[in-house]
C-alpha cells in the first residue's frame, strides 16, 4: 500500500479500528523507512577470528598482515602479535615473545593495542602491559619497534611513572622520524581510571613525558551519551557502560607536521604541531593554546590518514567509518552492522583496513553478560572507487526514465 493511501484509509477508518491497526500493525510505508540505517559502501573481508578478539592492525606493502590481540580485557593464552599467513595466527616476532610464558613482563610482549608504521617500513606497536585480573606488572608496558625485513626488534622503550599511571590504558600510537635524533613517538594513554594523558617519547634516550592531563582535549566529555546497537549508554567513570576513556584516537599527517587526537568519549577532534609537542621544553601551558579544535567528527576509537592527508574516523555508534576530506566535509566510506566497535584502522595506499572487535559487548558494560558472538572481522575497502563501467556510447544518457514520466 502506498504511503498516501495507507494514510487516506486511516483518516475515515473507526477510531477504534484505526488504533488497533496502527497498535498490531508494522509502521512501514512505502518511502518512511530511515535510509541511514541500512548498510552502505563496499568491503571485503580479509580475515575471521574466533578467540581472542583483534585491535591494531598494520599492513605492509608487500601485503603481510600483522594483527594485536590485547590481553586487559580477556587474559587469553593465545598470541598478542601475530601474523596472518594461509589461514593461520603465526606468533610474531616469535613464539617466546608474543605467547605468554614463564618470562619477565619486561622481556616479552603482554598485550598489544595500537599499531602503525613508520616512514622506513618499521612495524610500531603500544604495549599496554596489562591482562584483566592482574596488576600492572614492572616493565609490561612499553612502547616496540620491529624490523620486518629481519623480524627482530630494534627498539623495546620501557614506560615508567610519571608517564606511566598505576590506571594507564596505553592505547594508541603514531611516530615521526623526522623529529629527534632517532625519531618521537606519541602515545595515546587513554586510562582504565580517570586520568587520560597525552605521552611523548623521545625513541633516542627513551625519556618519557606526560603532557595536556587537564585539558578538555584529552579528557572524557562529562555527562557524554552514545546509542550504541539502539541502546542510551552513559559515561559514568565508576560503572561504564560503554567503551570509554580519554585521548584515544591518534593520527599524523604524512608530512610529520601535525598530530590529530581525541578522546574515545567525545565527538570532537583536535590537532597540534608535531615540532611543538616533540620539543621538550613546551610544557602544558605552551601546548595549550595551540591545541586546534577541528570541529567534530563523530564519536571515534581509531583514526588515521591516507596517502592524500584524508582521514579515516570509526566510529562504534553508527557501525561506520567516515572520510574527513582535507576541507574538512566528511564522507561516508561504509555501514555495516557487523561493524561493531570498530577499533583499529590502517590506511595502506589501494586500501583502508579496520578490525571490528565486539569490544561494547564485553561483560563489563553488560551487567556481567558477555555478548559478544564471534568471529570477530578484519576487513578492507578501497580508498578510491572502482570507476563503473558502461556500454553506452559517450554523452548517450545513463538512465532510462522513470516509468510514468
Amino acid at each position: 500500500m502506498k504511503r498516501r493511501h495507507f494514510l487516506r484509509a486511516a483518516s475515515v477508518a473507526p477510531a477504534s479500528l484505526a488504533a488497533s491497526s496502527l497498535v498490531s500493525q508494522p509502521a512501514w510505508a512505502d518511502g518512511n523507512e530511515d535510509r541511514g540505517t541500512g548498510p552502505s559502501g563496499v568491503f571485503e573481508v580479509v580475515a575471521r577470528f574466533d578467540g581472542p578478539g583483534p585491535s591494531g592492525v598494520v599492513v605492509l606493502p608487500d601485503g603481510r598482515i600483522f594483527v594485536g590481540f590485547p590481553r586487559h580485557a580477556v587474559d587469553h593464552k593465545g598470541a598478542t602479535l601475530g601474523e596472518l599467513v594461509k589461514g593461520k595466527v603465526v606468533p610474531y616476532p616469535s613464539l617466546e615473545e608474543s605467547m605468554p610464558g614463564s618470562r619477565a613482563a619486561a622481556d616479552c610482549l603482554v598485550s598489544i593495542h595500537g599499531m602503525t608504521l613508520d616512514a622506513k617500513g618499521r612495524i610500531w606497536a603500544i604495549d599496554d602491559g596489562k591482562r584483566a585480573g592482574h596488576p600492572l606488572a614492572p616493565g609490561a608496558a612499553k612502547i616496540i619497534c620491529i624490523d620486518p625485513q629481519t623480524n627482530t626488534i630494534v627498539h623495546r622503550i620501557i614506560l615508567k611513572a610519571p608517564a606511566l599511571l598505576p590506571d594507564s590504558h596505553m592505547n594508541d600510537l603514531r611516530v615521526s622520524l623526522s623529529h629527534g635524533p632517532q625519531g618521537t613517538v606519541f602515545v595515546t594513554d587513554s586510562s582504565f581510571g580517570t586520568k587520560p594523558g597525552l605521552v611523548v617519547v623521545d625513541v633516542a634516550t627513551g625519556q618519557a613525558r606526560r603532557v595536556l592531563t587537564q585539558s578538555k582535549a584529552i579528557l572524557a566529555e562529562q555527562g557524554f551519551l552514545a546509542i550504541v546497537e539502539g541502546e542510551p549508554r552513559r559515561y559514568i567513570p565508576d560503572k561504564p557502560q560503554l567503551v570509554s576513556g580519554g585521548v584515544d584516537g591518534i593520527a599524523i599527517t604524512k608530512d610529520e607536521q601535525r598530530l590529530y587526537f581525541s578522546p574515545l568519549t567525545s565527538r570532537r577532534l583536535y590537532s597540534l604541531p608535531v615540532s611543538l609537542l616533540a620539543d621538550v621544553s613546551s610544557d602544558d601551558a605552551t601546548l595549550e593554546p595551540a591545541i586546534r579544535d577541528e570541529g567534530e567528527k563523530g564519536v571515534a576509537d581509531g583514526l588515521d590518514f591516507d596517502r592524500h592527508d584524508r582521514l579515516y574516523t570509526t566510529n562504534y555508534e553508527h557501525d561506520c567509518i567516515l572520510r574527513r576530506e582535507p576541507d574538512g566535509s566528511f564522507k561516508l566510506m561504509l555501514r555495516d552492522p557487523r561493524a561493531l566497535s570498530p577499533d583499529g584502522i590502517f590506511a595502506s595506499d589501494k586500501y583502508v583496513y579496520c578490525t571490528f572487535g565486539q569490544w561494547n559487548r564485553l561483560a563489563s558494560f553488560n551487567e556481567g553478560k558477555d555478548r559478544r558472538v564471534p568471529p570477530y572481522l578484519l576487513v578492507r575497502f578501497p580508498i578510491e572507487e572502482p570507476e563503473a563501467y558502461n556500454a553506452l556510447p559517450e554523452g548517450a544518457p545513463s538512465k532510462a526514465g522513470t516509468p510514468g514520466d
